[in-house]
């Protein structure tokens, strides 16, 4: 029986996903189970395996192209099984793909024809600034800082490969998104100079999920100061005792859980607006803001009250590098009930993170700072910390929020109160 490989709805906000690598190709045998073509989601890169056995009889859309959720992409079937009734309902992916990106397609189908006859000797055509690459060349590129459409790929259709970004690292070799945009084209509107950078499936997200949140969501801030002494000297007298065993205990790690044991005491606080009532959580489920090369991603820590914080700090750990290598799982960055965002190591003084619905909540921590303060009538310099916590005014009221705070700096500032 004939087997459709659909461009699945993989996470909540998913409306599109982008075919990067068919893993297959046609003519291919496919066993259930297999991985049969790689996507690009709202949130990271996916495989799709088969749901049936036979040989990949048809790719209906071709690498790099962008269709709607519900697309057929491929067919697997037996060789002689009549797939003509299947073929002609796929006319919702050649519609979810737009001229452009029809063209590519073909040049990215006539190229393997071309490549037997004659040797590649051109760079690999990105869409949107994403090369073709295999999974450990992306890896190695997102760890190295090596950019993609810098990288001539000498895999198959010019695909980047492992050697190739090994290559990319000798002297002189461009491995910087600046080095890649000095060859991108240059386009003129009035008058002005630019480069055109299409939007990720990641970016897209961004903008589709959060002006839905600034506008419809009413939004409160609540700004506070943290004495981050003690705090420093727990992860210092820590890290001190973890020497030699390649754990390290970071200042996210903390915030995390102090955040979590604080939201036990102010169940109020950990809740989403629902509508027609509000989702008081009973788990408190940490999201941490990580920065990733085409936007922003937000890891979940489960259950994060119940953990030490040399479990968080494995897990974050972990979690952040799955995230920037586009491997998480859906149910590993949906659902968090509580939010930390943290610019402090980029040097900024104080800001507002605004709330990614549902949640109700999202912490915004800036640098710590060595600041002249009073202490008992006398002046000192003291590490401080502002932190700005955002509120959605149809969940949480502004005294739950302040209540919240307080807890949450007076644990930082005696942080042996994490251990009671």
């Amino acid at each position: 029986m004939a087997t459709r490989i659909l461009m699945s709805k993989l996470s909540p906000t998913m409306e599109e996903g982008r075919v990067l690598t068919w893993v297959k190709k046609e003519g291919d045998p496919v066993e259930s189970g297999d991985v049969v073509v790689e996507v690009e989601t709202d949130k990271a890169t996916m495989e799709v395996e088969s749901m049936g056995s036979g040989v990949l009889r048809k790719i209906l859309v071709a690498e790099n192209a962008t269709v709607p959720t519900g697309t057929i992409l491929g067919v697997v079937a037996a060789e002689d099984e009549d797939i003509s009734e299947l073929l002609a309902g796929s006319e919702k992916a050649a519609a979810g793909v737009t001229a452009a990106t029809r063209v590519e397609a073909a040049a990215e189908e006539a190229s393997p024809h071309a490549e037997a006859l004659t040797p590649s000797t051109e760079a690999p055509a990105g869409d949107g600034g994403r090369a073709k690459a295999s999974p450990l060349a992306r890896r190695m590129a997102v760890e190295k800082g090596i950019a993609l459409d810098s990288v001539r790929g000498s895999g198959p259709s010019g695909r980047i490969i492992k050697r190739d970004i090994e290559a990319a690292l000798q002297p002189g070799a461009p491995t910087t998104p600046a080095a890649a945009a000095a060859t991108a084209q240059i386009e003129v509107d009035s008058g002005v100079p630019f480069q055109r950078v299409e939007l990720s499936q990641i970016r897209k997200a961004i903008a589709r999920n959060l002006v839905q949140s600034l506008g419809p969501v009413p939004h409160f801030f609540l700004t506070i100061e943290v004495d981050m002494a003690r705090a420093l000297e727990l992860r210092a007298e820590l890290n001190k005792s973890l020497e030699g065993t390649g754990a390290k205990v970071g200042v996210n790690e903390i915030l995390m859980k102090t955040a979590a044991q604080a939201l036990l005491q102010h169940p109020n606080v950990n809740v989403a607006f629902a509508g027609d009532h509000i989702r008081r959580f009973t788990r408190v489920d940490i999201g941490l803001a990580v920065a990733v090369p085409d936007g922003l991603i937000t890891p979940v820590l489960r259950d994060a009250a119940s953990k030490g914080l040399l479990q968080i700090t494995e897990e974050t750990r972990q979690l952040i590098d799955r995230g920037r290598e586009k491997k998480l799982a859906p149910e590993e960055y949906q659902g968090a009930t509580f939010t930390i965002s943290n610019l402090g190591m980029y040097g900024i003084d104080e800001f507002t993170a605004v709330i990614n619905p549902p949640a109700a909540t999202i912490m915004a921590v800036a640098a710590t700072q060595e600041k002249p303060v009073v202490v008992d009538g006398a002046i000192e310099i003291r590490p401080r910390m502002r932190v700005t916590l955002s509120c959605d005014h149809r969940a949480v009221d502004g005294a739950m929020g302040a209540e919240f705070l307080a807890t949450f700096k007076g644990m930082l500032e005696n942080p042996l109160r994490l251990v009671l």
